[in-house]
Formats: structure tokens, C-alpha cells, sequence
């Protein structure tokens, strides 16, 4: 897909905010008709640039969950590899590759800390995987 049109950013941010508002205050807001707020969903959509959507809840409603941003360094060319083992971790949530000192950057959320240590010995027990810095997310201050 070429470079998203202004208005498909505009619209994807107005989603972002709030995945559940009714294409007619969508339209209001970006001033065009409800027609085109619908094509330019199913075009999107169509395109693979919008994959889903979900529900965003309040800290407090997660409140008990660890969570934690673990950059890691991958051996040469075992990146592939080890991307193929961590997406079989139901404890992170997202995964990114990277530039500078590591490879890949892992958003984990765990029940416990039991369980956060746990979900650590096993990404350094992956073959490729020769360094790992972690951090605990304290609270969240812009989502």
C-alpha cells in the first residue's frame, strides 16, 4: 500500500482514541460523509493496515499485572529463529526488531512476578539469544 492519504491518519488516529465511535461521528469530525469514513475502514482494512479491534481498559483493571519491556540481542543470523520461538509466548504481547545495541524489543504482561521470572529464563534459555536487559513498567502515563 503507498503513503497513507492525510485523511486515512486522521481517521486511524480518531480510532485510535476510540475504536467504537459511530461512523457518523467519525465523519462529523473529519468533515467528509459517512460513506467515505466507511470505504476508507474497508479500504484500510482491505490493505492490512487496519488488523483489528480491540479494548483498551484502565490501569487499575490490570492492576495486578506485571508488566515489562525486555530488549534482546540475538546471535548473527539466528533473529529469525528466536522471532519464531518468542510468538509461541503467550506472555508478550507485542514484538519488534530494532536498530542499535539490540535486535528485538518484547512487550511482556505477566500474572505474577512467579510467572515474569519465569517468562525471562525461558527467553534467555532460547539457542540465539546471548543478552537481555529488562525493564518492570511502573505506570503509564500517555497510552
Amino acid at each position: 500500500m503507498e503513503r497513507l492519504a492525510d485523511l486515512d491518519e486522521r481517521l486511524l488516529a480518531a480510532l485510535r482514541n476510540d475504536g467504537r465511535a459511530p461512523i457518523a461521528a467519525l465523519a462529523a469530525r473529519l468533515g467528509v460523509s459517512r460513506a467515505t469514513i466507511t470505504s476508507r475502514i474497508d479500504k484500510l482494512t482491505a490493505a492490512g493496515v487496519i488488523v483489528g479491534f480491540t479494548v483498551r481498559v484502565r490501569d487499575y483493571a490490570e492492576a495486578s499485572t506485571v508488566r515489562a519491556t525486555s530488549f534482546i540481542e540475538v546471535e548473527g543470523r539466528s533473529t529469525d529463529r528466536v522471532i519464531v520461538h518468542l510468538r509461541g509466548f503467550p506472555e508478550i504481547q507485542s514484538l519488534h526488531t530494532t536498530n542499535g545495541g539490540w535486535d528485538l524489543v518484547a512487550e511482556i504482561a505477566c500474572p505474577d512476578l512467579p510467572a515474569f521470572d519465569d517468562v525471562l529464563r525461558r527467553i534467555r534459555s532460547i539457542d540465539g539469544v546471548v543478552n537481555s536487559e529488562t525493564s518492570l513498567l511502573l505506570s503509564s502515563v500517555l497510552r
